[in-house]
């Protein structure tokens, strides 16, 4: 999305091209940038299920979703991914090791604001069982045979794809 107006001194701003993805103001001359905003989650993993929540907001409201989420101001991946864990199952884990970063953009097709989602493999710390919380309407545990055909985020697909593959590849 192009900004219209400089947060430095309220001054218009160019528009951003294919060759200067930046905007440039008109009057000062701060530039400002158009980053992916920062996301993390995680492939929760019990007895060879992974845990998939069902949205209960907008964007994709009722799809299936990995638990995670949009990071706090100066939060670490792994915190961001252990708090939207717990926000959106109740769930407290432990994470087991980095899985994958994807890009994707917000919203569906038409959006105009990218994120980037970084995943890790996670493991409960307890049998405690999980609960629809936040965010999420259900909860769902799914085996790499029965995933669910459609995800809320395209990337999602991706990562459950890529995660079927390393349980082949072990």
């Amino acid at each position: 999305m192009q900004r219209k107006f400089c947060s430095a001194c309220g001054g218009a701003l160019a528009p951003a091209t294919e060759r200067h993805r930046s905007q440039k103001c008109k009057s000062c001359g701060a530039e400002h940038f158009r980053n992916s905003k920062p996301c993390a989650g995680a492939l929760v993993v019990r007895n060879g299920r992974v845990l998939l929540v069902r949205r209960a907001i907008e964007p994709f409201k009722g799809h299936w979703d990995t638990p995670g989420g949009f990071l706090h101001e100066n939060e670490h991946p792994e915190v961001g991914a252990r708090r939207e864990i717990l926000e959106e199952t109740g769930l407290h884990v432990r994470l087991v090791g980095l899985f994958g970063i994807y890009m994707d953009c917000y919203g569906g097709d038409d959006a105009d604001e990218w994120t980037l989602n970084i995943y890790y493999i996670a493991e409960p710390l307890d049998d405690a069982e999980p609960r629809a919380a936040d965010d999420a309407s259900e909860i769902g545990w799914f085996a790499p045979d029965a995933l669910p055909a459609t995800m809320a985020f395209k990337h999602e697909r991706q990562v459950l794809d890529d995660w079927r593959a390393r349980l082949r590849q072990s």
